[in-house]
């Protein structure tokens, strides 16, 4: 359709760069500023397991059902954020993370 192919924060320069080649387009850089990793982090005691943020995940990242809390695996979150508007309650946010360590920080 002719969007942009440098609008993936959570890919990077890489997947650009990829994205080009296999559209056959001109290189681009990242469009978004870069931030620091983050990922999704739900808060479970306020989940109220609507399920809603399971099909806005396109790495299949969060674990749950329907009228259970739910919870992110960490090492699979993008970072993307798709997450964020279907919750209802807005119970995930997003945190640092440290590349150091396997653990986030907020």
């Amino acid at each position: 359709d002719g969007v942009a192919h440098n609008l993936c924060p959570p890919g990077g320069d890489a997947l650009v760069e990829r994205l080009g080649q296999l559209l056959n387009r001109a290189p681009l850089t990242l469009a978004a500023e870069k931030e620091p990793p983050q990922i999704a982090f739900i808060r479970e005691q306020d989940c109220i397991g609507c399920a809603k943020c399971l099909p806005a995940c396109p790495v299949d990242a969060i674990l749950g059902a329907a009228q259970y809390m739910h919870t992110v695996i960490a090492q699979d979150c993008t970072g993307c954020k798709l997450c964020l508007d279907p919750c209802p309650v807005d119970c995930i946010e997003m945190h640092q993370i440290d590349l150091n360590s396997p653990t986030t920080t907020s």
